[in-house]
């Protein structure tokens, strides 16, 4: 008897674990972690317009956390800036481009817009739920402190994480053509 209780056990333990898995129908893993497909995230921009990530496949994608309020992320604006600068018309292996796709833990609208236009942040791709560190998108990808982004390849698998500094133009320098 007791044999077969551990058996049942050992099965609903393991069918509780891929309940938490989530497979695309490539057999890949939904996931953050390097290697895994980056969770999708449909949240809108300033101007209330709905932004996809998944609509960004055959790009490389910067999915970079933020907020107007955090000090190391603006530092940080910068260096963003300077490498969507050098590499947003880049060619490169495999993939249409280069885009960033800007998620901000603000709860203020004004205090978000207004650091995209201090800090020169051009791209268009900017997405916020207002709900700072309730975030949906934080959660999701189980970001606990900001600055945080993910490298994300053209089939949507995430390739890199944590990239500040010039780690992100030194990584997007390797797959440019």
């Amino acid at each position: 008897m007791k044999r077969i209780n551990l058996i049942l056990l050992g099965l609903a333990l393991a069918f509780g674990l891929f309940a938490f898995i989530k497979i695309q129908p490539s057999g890949a893993v939904v996931g953050t972690n390097v290697g895994n497909v980056a969770p999708d995230l449909k949240f809108n921009n300033p101007a209330g317009q709905p932004l996809d990530l998944y609509a960004y496949r055959g790009y490389y994608v910067l999915v970079d956390f933020w907020a107007s309020w955090c000090g190391p992320c603006r530092g940080e604006n910068p260096n963003v800036v300077a490498t969507y600068k050098e590499y947003k018309d880049k060619k490169f292996k495999g993939a249409k481009g280069f885009k960033i796709f800007s998620v901000s833990l603000d709860q203020d609208p004004a205090r978000w817009t207004a650091a995209i236009k201090q800090d020169g942040l051009e791209w268009p791709d900017h997405v916020s739920d207002l709900k700072g560190w309730s975030s949906a998108a934080a959660q999701l990808y189980g970001v606990q402190s900001i600055p945080n982004n993910f490298l994300v390849d053209p089939k949507g698998v995430i390739i890199a994480h944590e990239l500040r500094g010039p780690a992100l133009g030194n990584e997007l320098a390797t797959l440019v053509k």
